[in-house]
């Protein structure tokens, strides 16, 4: 291997951190809409519950979909 190649982890690098921030941002945006709901309801510890289910849910969601798009991990 010589030393301008990168290493064949990076790429499989790349799509962890990629899934771990699509997963990041459900859960934020989640626990910000969950927030405000709880606080219309008059219970925040509900609101923010569902915020975080519902941010869970859409995060893995969106990476999964974004690894389906990448296609499979084995070289051709």
């Amino acid at each position: 291997m010589s030393s301008n190649q990168e290493p064949n982890g990076s790429a499989d690098q790349d799509k962890a951190k990629q899934a771990n921030t699509a997963l990041a941002t459900g859960i934020a945006l989640g626990v910000a809409l969950g927030a405000g709901f709880g606080l219309l309801l008059d219970n925040l510890a509900l609101g923010v519950g569902v915020g975080i289910a519902l941010g869970v849910a859409i995060g893995a969601g969106t990476s999964a979909k974004a690894r389906k798009k990448d296609g499979p991990d084995t070289p051709e």
